[in-house]
């Protein structure tokens, strides 16, 4: 183990942890890597032996308060070495103070408890074919014509943290498409859809309810060149599962969404798909 030494990825580099993603059959956004570097530009690190690297993880601070893991990753002919721990505990130093969440599989939620992670509840990752429509429904707009500060108000219902920085790359990266839904005056629901290595993934899709999430579905997917798509659900939202099976989509995988300590009251029935099970 003392032969591993960690160091922070640069910017450009953190196409490495994406692609040992890709790897893993997690199936990052194309773009993901450019959107992932800007709340935390320290918060990705790799542990290299002989400048080979054998392993990745981020722990990524959105402010004071809040930071979120990802990309824990093992080359797999080095897990069991303890490579792993010595990259996991350098993440966990880096957050400091701050509660902390991820999202695991369910099978390493016990060694996550370990490191004071709690269980608060199941995503499920649903996926298939879905037939576009052929025009899209009246009343949605760009989500870029959406004041940024409504937008702002709105993701606070439904994330620990203001990721501002994040949501503007988000909804602005070439590729990504992000809709609203707007009634009397109010944004009732938004969500933004992306290119992954397989497929389309819809996250984040927020709205007050499952018609509303619907209408910004079918906006998203109107006109566009989508077939297999991807919808990352919170379990307790079961208006959100009732949403994916209506669409046709099934469950590919699931993780446990786990917190190391009180968040503030989050509108999870809001949550119709997350927005990355890597960053949150």
């Amino acid at each position: 183990m003392s032969d591993v030494q960690i160091r922070n990825l640069r910017p450009e580099e953190i196409s490495l942890a994406v692609d040992w993603a890709a790897a893993e059959g997690w199936n990052p956004g194309l773009s993901d890597a450019a959107c992932f570097a800007l709340p935390d530009a320290q918060g990705f690190f790799v542990g290299e032996i002989d400048g080979e690297p054998v392993a990745t993880i981020s722990c990524v601070n959105y402010d004071h308060r809040f930071a979120f893991l990802g990309f824990y990753i093992v080359r797999a002919d080095l897990r069991g070495s303890g490579h792993g721990l010595r990259i996991w505990n350098a993440a966990i130093a880096h957050a400091g103070a701050r509660v902390i969440g991820l999202d695991g599989v369910v099978a390493q939620q016990d060694n996550y408890r370990k490191s004071g992670f709690q269980l608060a509840y199941a995503n499920i990752r649903y996926g298939g074919i879905v037939a576009a429509p052929l025009k899209p429904p009246a009343g949605v707009v760009a989500l870029d014509t959406i004041p940024f500060a409504d937008l702002e108000a709105d993701d606070a219902t439904v994330f620990p943290a203001r990721r501002s920085a994040f949501l503007r790359a988000w909804i602005n990266t070439s590729g990504h498409v992000g809709r609203a839904l707007m009634r009397d005056g109010k944004l009732k629901a938004w969500g933004v859809i992306r290119p992954c290595r397989t497929g389309h993934k819809i996250g984040p899709l927020v709205a007050d309810d499952r018609a509303a999430a619907e209408t910004i579905v079918q906006a998203l997917l109107a006109g566009a060149d989508i077939s297999e798509v991807f919808l990352d659900v919170p379990a307790v939202n079961r208006e959100a599962i009732a949403l994916a099976e209506a669409l046709g989509l099934k469950p590919v995988f699931e993780t446990a969404r786990m917190y190391t300590g009180p968040i503030a009251p989050l509108r999870i029935d809001r949550v119709f798909g997350v927005t990355s099970f890597e960053l949150g």
